[in-house]
């Protein structure tokens, strides 16, 4: 929960005015981290102190599949117009040096917009194939490339609070315009 990223990202979009909840699950299996995302978010959804009217969900490596698996669940749900968006740091698109075993079933059947925000040297996640993969992809995606950073958004000779920042904003200015857009549009209550 105390992720340097997500404590980052949550903060300084709390101090934009965007209400933010953050939650980690340990291990490293991918159906236990979905089941506790949708324990969360019907939690969330049923509290009384909190009056939510719609959503962006997020995660940060395998937190970002979990994430997609939940959004594209909404699919055909009264849950659909509720989610605006799906953010995802460092989506592990593949596991190291194979890059023949694709993570994309769930991020392929999403019908809202993704932000997905990459390394371009991520071990995880090869830029070529990622961009290839988005022309596949039938809904609003966009993806910011942090300029030589790993999967851990780590980049030699510059400070992680300056490449958060970048992250941060790049997040922030995304939402901003979902927003916005559907407060232009009729959709948008």
């Amino acid at each position: 929960m105390n992720f340097h990223q997500l404590v980052s990202m949550t903060e300084f979009l709390a101090s934009n005015g965007i209400l933010c909840l953050r939650f980690t699950c340990k291990g490293l299996n991918l159906d236990y981290r979905i089941r506790a995302y949708r324990a969360v978010l019907e939690y969330v959804k049923s509290s009384k102190e909190y009056k939510l009217q719609s959503w962006f969900l997020g995660g940060r490596s395998m937190g970002c599949r979990a994430a997609a698996r939940i959004v594209k669940e909404c699919n055909d749900s009264p849950d659909e117009e509720f989610v605006q968006g799906l953010f995802c740091l460092s989506f592990p698109l593949h596991p190291p040096k194979q890059l023949n075993k694709l993570r994309t079933e769930d991020l392929l059947l999403v019908r809202h917009p993704v932000l997905l925000i990459s390394g371009s040297a991520d071990e995880m996640c090869e830029k070529d194939l990622l961009e290839r993969m988005l022309k596949k992809i039938p809904l609003v995606a966009r993806v910011h490339w942090v300029e030589g950073a790993s999967h851990g958004m780590e980049v030699r000779g510059r400070a992680a609070e300056d490449i958060m920042a970048e992250i941060n904003t790049e997040v922030l200015l995304w939402i901003r315009k979902i927003v916005e857009e559907k407060a232009s549009s009729s959709e948008y209550i």
